[in-house]
């Protein structure tokens, strides 16, 4: 019997969710607008990190789906997963996770061999501590209301905090505020569709929410991630930084918009589905650049 190695490799790339690593763009987020992406050494410090994290939570999704198996065979998308359409077999699943986690931890020592300031101690606690967080939410807290919210909302927080302890540098609080409102109004409106779309049936903690009390704070946070940018914005002391406060406003009316429509809610998911919010996020990006690193 002759394999597909494309078809096996394709399978394994579903697995990995590489799709997800968009998350992941955070970690350069410090050297952005830091006004540091162009420091060669920061930069390709960044990337490692990148490739590190995204294979570190490539680890997690596999392990999320081993766990999370018969519960995605009840879901409409979720079933056509690698794992749980029968496609690769969990024996399999395990190395492959196994084999990310290691490469993950290389990927992370490599940038200590060439930039003096890599903190490489607090990489690995954090990169780990990331890991046993979501491991924890995998068996555990993601069954647990508010708590399973919290989690995916540290996951942001953290990325941000690895690409800046990794380079030695931080970014204003107003930033850190505003990716973590951005992510609680994302994580929110992720329960919130899943709720309406599936009830409890692929989720156990499904069953705590309603739609009201979830709406009640997706647009609390709404609010607070344009109140935060805005802020952050007014500290440039630049009429183009607050300029750019048009496009954020824009960005989060069209992502609301998408997600009270027919979708569940995930946000990359949302991201690559719509060619306007994907758009408006490359402008906003082209904007911020010529601003931060022409102006």
């Amino acid at each position: 019997m002759v394999l597909n190695w494309g078809n096996v490799m394709k399978k394994y790339f579903t697995l990995m969710r590489i799709k997800h690593y968009m998350k992941n763009i955070l970690i350069f987020s410090v050297i952005i607008f830091s006004n540091n992406l162009f420091n060669t050494k920061m930069l390709f410090t960044n990337v490692f990190n990148f490739l590190a994290f995204s294979f570190m939570s490539s680890v997690i999704y596999i392990f999320n789906d081993i766990c999370d198996m018969d519960k995605d065979k009840l879901h409409p998308i979720k079933k056509k997963r690698p794992l749980a359409s029968g496609e690769i077999k969990k024996k399999n699943a395990y190395i492959f996770m196994i084999i990310l986690f290691i490469l993950s931890s290389l990927l992370n020592f490599i940038p200590y061999l060439f930039y003096d300031k890599f903190s490489i101690l607090y990489s690995y606690i954090i990169l780990y501590l990331y890991l046993i967080m979501n491991i924890l939410y995998s068996v555990k807290l993601k069954d647990i209301p508010i708590i399973d919210i919290f989690i995916l909302v540290l996951g942001f927080i953290i990325r941000v905090v690895y690409g800046s302890v990794c380079v030695g540098i931080s970014i204003s609080n107003w930033l850190y505020l505003t990716v973590l409102s951005v992510s609680f109004f994302a994580a929110l409106g992720k329960r919130r569709n899943e709720y309406i779309k599936n009830g409890s049936k692929s989720r156990n903690v499904l069953k705590h929410y309603n739609k009201e009390y979830l709406n009640k704070f997706i647009n609390t946070f709404l609010t607070s991630s344009i109140i935060f940018y805005s802020l952050w914005a007014n500290t440039m002391n630049s009429i183009w930084f607050l300029g750019s406060i048009l496009l954020v406003i824009f960005i989060l009316m069209r992502y609301s918009l998408i997600i009270e429509g027919n979708s569940f809610g995930d946000p990359v998911d949302v991201l690559v589905s719509d060619k306007l919010l994907l758009l408006s996020i490359i402008v906003y990006g082209v904007y911020m650049g010529v601003v931060l690193y022409a102006i």
